[in-house]
């Protein structure tokens, strides 16, 4: 296994493969000889990090797998992958942070070995689609007899964003959260208290996990890979849930289809845009002017005995100052005229107004939206770079209103929040009135997404002290230091929701099982550990095949949740991919209410809630991690 990156994904997938899966591994990291002396600086600490974690392993009690192998390069060029040994490898995870980088290294490892299993780390998504057809198309005319099953898995683009982003905004929102996308079925989890006495837990569909019984302790660390029976219990069996009585539960409860997108009819978009074009006093004028003329307009119908349309007719005449003067008339239409004329001078400055209010929609049409006033209930999300911009399209889809900070006038989010018209302030959110002007004192919630754990802190302490009881969760790396923080938060506002969250820690899980060879479609955050969902097909794997759905389960380990009943031909290459067809024409797919008893079949696939480490005995490599995790879980990368 070859693994090229430069950053803190790449650390944790390289210890996770070695300490996990029992894998040898490669590790290519920048080397420090650069021209630029900030990455000169960063490489350097990249590597030392890189060889601390890599000594904590190699050193771990319980662990006698080899360490990863570190290599150092400049740039990643064909002689560089040559030399770490791309064409006698397995698999290689391309996990730089440049997609240019991924790509271009892609390219040239399919040249040296067709049969390479690729994994490479994009965030453009279309990119990422168009670049596994190619990618597997090269695999194909560069071995004519390459079994063109094995091409589903031969090459696998994920996004640490988009396996991070449904977690991430999930802490910000109270009650269910998307966590994981199959066969066009949105599977939701919530994280619940521990019951009162003669209260009657809803079971949902299975019981996920179980909180750390120091959850409630506002002196209590939020549960990580920390070994103990106080850290979180994942996978559960019936007596551990009966048992836990004062500890939270984290329960799978719904499963909702999310079919493809209906395409927009011909005059869809048609519509003229009032509301953001004209304001609300603005539009109120033009109606009561409106109905003013279509009063003066009845009022002459019935006063003069005239066609109706004639009587319009000469309405809009005097409107206009266009009619002749009704000297001579009776009483009731020379009245009518002057009150026409009045409403004429009126409609005056209502249309010069609506003319300069049309002029400047247009010309803020690309400019940022500033937070409105007395705005309450949103969620305050700092950071708009990879991470925050996925979790901003996340918040969106759920209908969540978001207000963003960003320091950087140039950060790859703020054409999205631009395009979707979210309220955003422009400013570093550690100088003083930058999260007043986000409206913080009445938000429901502080996502903190920045790249420093230290902006991430000191933004979170500064809400805080605007506001006590606000729901907080901070991107942070390091899992010691996620601990310290969540037992201070904990203790000065102990009725406060504090979470902490680490994108590799998210993502890491997800890019090994895709080396692997298996399909991970998501992974859910329990406290500071993960669980996986993943898609496996019965066939050769003595642990599920011949046994009912009850003997399968392993608690702690694996979990089987649902069965794709669709034929082989039919079933979905990648189940976490929306399918195109309506629900009339949907074949026959996952059935989530399997009976017990049913004995699984080796040509059955199925879709399981496993751990690291239960991922790892289920693909008969003994896990060498333990429960107490990854010895890359204790580095100081930034993320």
């Amino acid at each position: 296994m070859i693994v090229c990156g430069d950053d803190a994904l790449a650390e944790r997938l390289a210890v996770e493969l070695t300490s996990v899966y029992g894998e040898q591994v490669t590790l290519v990291v920048p080397t420090s000889n650069g021209r630029d002396a900030a990455n000169v600086t960063r490489a350097t600490a990249l590597l030392d990090r890189v060889q601390a974690a890599v000594n904590r392993t190699a050193d771990a009690p319980g662990r006698s797998g080899a360490a990863p192998r570190v290599m150092e390069a400049p740039e990643l060029t064909e002689a560089v992958l040559a030399e770490a040994g791309v064409r006698e490898a397995a698999a290689l995870a391309l996990v730089h942070d440049d997609d240019a980088v991924n790509i271009h290294a892609a390219l040239a490892a399919r040249r040296l070995n067709p049969r390479l299993r690729l994994v490479i780390r994009l965030y453009n998504r279309k990119l990422g689609q168009h670049l596994e057809e190619l990618l597997d198309q090269a695999a194909a005319l560069a071995v004519p007899g390459l079994d063109l099953c094995a091409l589903d898995t031969s090459t696998t683009v994920l996004s640490d964003a988009d396996t991070a982003a449904p977690a991430l905004a999930a802490t910000a929102v109270a009650g269910t959260s998307k966590v994981v996308q199959a066969d066009g079925l949105l599977l939701r989890a919530v994280e619940r208290t521990p019951l009162v006495r003669g209260e009657v837990a809803d079971p949902g569909l299975c019981t996920l996990a179980l909180l750390s019984s120091t959850t409630s302790d506002p002196a209590g660390a939020e549960g990580s890979d920390a070994c103990g029976q106080e850290g979180p219990t994942l996978l559960p069996d019936m007596d551990a849930i009966a048992a836990a009585t004062e500890r939270g539960t984290v329960v799978l409860e719904t499963v909702t289809h999310t079919g493809a997108a209906s395409t927009p009819g011909r005059l869809a978009g048609w519509g003229l845009p009032l509301a953001s074009l004209f304001s609300p006093r603005l539009r109120w004028s033009l109606a009561g002017l409106a109905a003013s003329v279509l009063g003066l307009a009845v009022a002459g119908w019935l006063t003069t005995d005239d066609h109706p349309l004639h009587a319009a007719y000469f309405t809009l005449l005097d409107l206009f100052a266009f009619g002749e003067p009704a000297i001579g008339e009776p009483i009731a239409r020379q009245v009518l005229q002057l009150l026409s004329g009045l409403a004429g001078l009126l409609l005056l400055p209502v249309l010069l107004a609506a003319v300069l209010e049309g002029f400047g929609t247009f010309r803020t049409a690309s400019a940022l939206r500033r937070p409105p006033r007395h705005l309450s209930g949103h969620v305050v999300l700092l950071g708009l770079g990879k991470i925050g911009t996925r979790v901003l399209d996340r918040l969106r889809e759920l209908d969540i209103p978001v207000v963003c900070v960003e320091e950087d006038p140039e950060a790859r989010g703020l054409p999205m929040a631009r395009r979707l018209r979210v309220p955003t302030v422009l400013g570093d959110v550690t100088q003083e009135g930058v999260l007043e002007a986000a409206e913080i004192h009445s938000a429901h919630a502080l996502l903190a997404l920045t790249s420093s754990d230290t902006t991430n802190l000191q933004a979170a302490l500064y809400a805080r002290s605007i506001k006590p009881d606000l729901r907080v969760a901070l991107r942070l790396y390091d899992d010691e230091f996620a601990a310290a923080v969540h037992r201070t938060l904990r203790a000065a506002h102990p009725q406060a929701l504090t979470r902490s969250r680490s994108v590799s820690t998210l993502a890491a899980p997800a890019f090994a099982g895709a080396m692997m060879g298996r399909q991970i479609l998501g992974a859910v955050p329990v406290e500071r550990r993960v669980l996986l969902f993943a898609a496996l097909n019965v066939a050769g794997h003595p642990h599920l095949e011949g046994r009912t759905v009850a003997e399968s389960f392993r608690a702690g380990a694996w979990r089987i949740l649902a069965l794709d009943t669709a034929a082989p031909d039919d079933r979905l290459p990648d189940l976490a991919a929306t399918p195109a067809y309506e629900d009339a024409d949907r074949p026959a797919g996952l059935v989530w209410d399997i009976h017990p008893s049913y004995v699984l079949r080796p040509q059955d696939r199925v879709v399981l809630a496993t751990t690291r480490q239960g991922l790892a005995e289920l693909l008969g490599r003994p896990s060498r991690g333990g429960a107490c995790g990854t010895g890359s879980e204790r580095t100081g990368w930034r993320e």
